[in-house]
């Protein structure tokens, strides 16, 4: 039995483009007809079936970009979600957003009913189960079609695609350092467990930091959080897990937080303890949500610059879209973090 051949295959093997190839099989004036016919021969020799669902959308343009992220109420992904509808707008693309809701099932039924020809290409943020899973068959299928994908925060390394990402590891690093040069000398960490990157790179970052500094570790002050724990209705298990770390390390004075909801929760336990903040503990979050700024006290955030994340991703498939003849060349690019100084540091 012949092995089964994409599209992509088919570009390499002849050292063509993939548009090349896909207009070769449509019979495209466009393409010579020795090109056509070798294309064909070869497609046909190895029993070629077209994804017709994706080769739709790489056939015809309607100048739309499919946005699939893992949460709606976010605030990361609704800023997100707005630079890239700034961006598109202004190059004349609109935008429809579908929603994974963390389940791997839900992006693959996303992809498949947005790659029905209404789109052009995606933007995404893969949900925790697919990083979980580890089943990446739906993306790759999608890129070996020859329908482009640029994948922004939490992203595959090894996949072929662009991608738009912060410095986690940078900016925890500095966070941390921050809450030291504060003259914080217990330092927790409240994190997600690693198969989430960007999680496990923050806490490489929190690791580095107490390291450079002399100090050694101590793992009573890492929590690691399971993320189902963090819908609606398990709220109170979170907070339970949290008011632990604070009662196995009473001399914990800094709390640094992989996200905004951590920290809230984190210094609502402070407070409940009788802890005034900043004064006996200080607490840092990455991610600079609506919440942080209106938070009692408010929170000394790393942000992570989300409306100018979701403008590089546009940016990117725009420019895939409208230039296929660098196929095999593809860019990460890491947008920098800063430091926003609020009321839960000193």
């Amino acid at each position: 039995m012949k092995r089964k051949i994409t599209l992509k295959q088919i570009a390499k093997e002849l050292d063509v483009s993939i548009s090349t190839v896909s207009k070769a099989l449509r019979n495209s004036i466009e393409i010579s007809e020795d090109t056509r016919e070798k294309v064909q021969a070869f497609a046909k020799l190895y029993n070629y079936r077209p994804n017709n669902i994706a080769l739709s959308l790489k056939n015809r343009k309607t100048k739309t970009i499919g946005v699939i992220i893992p949460e709606i109420v976010h605030h990361f992904f609704s800023k997100v979600i707005k630079g890239i509808e700034l961006l598109a707008n202004t190059k004349g693309y609109n935008v429809i957003v579908g929603l994974s809701n963390e389940s791997f099932d839900k992006e693959v039924l996303n992809m498949e009913m947005l790659a029905n020809g209404s789109i052009d290409g995606f933007i995404l943020s893969i949900s925790k189960e697919t990083l979980m899973k580890q089943d990446y068959h739906h993306f790759n299928e999608t890129i070996n079609q020859g329908m482009p994908i640029v994948m922004f925060d939490r992203v595959i390394n090894d996949l072929n695609c662009d991608k738009v990402i912060v410095d986690d590891y940078e900016g925890s690093t500095k966070a941390v350092n921050f809450l030291i040069d504060k003259g914080c000398k217990s330092i927790g960490l409240i994190t997600t467990m690693d198969y989430v990157s960007v999680g496990r790179l923050r806490t490489q970052g929190y690791i580095s930091a107490i390291e450079n500094q002399g100090a050694e570790l101590n793992a009573e002050l890492i929590l690691k959080i399971d993320d189902s724990n963090t819908s609606e209705e398990q709220i109170d298990i979170l907070e339970s897990q949290i008011e632990q770390l604070f009662e196995n390390n009473k001399n914990m004075d800094g709390v640094f937080a992989v996200n905004e909801l951590y920290a809230l929760i984190a210094m609502k336990v402070a407070r409940k303890r009788g802890l005034k903040i900043p004064e006996d503990i200080q607490f840092i979050g990455f991610t600079d949500g609506v919440l942080s700024k209106h938070a009692t006290p408010s929170l000394t955030t790393v942000s992570q610059h989300a409306q100018a994340m979701g403008e590089k991703a546009a940016s990117l498939l725009i420019n895939r879209l409208e230039n296929e003849e660098d196929e095999e060349h593809f860019e990460k690019v890491i947008i920098e973090t800063d430091l926003i100084e609020r009321n839960s540091t000193k």
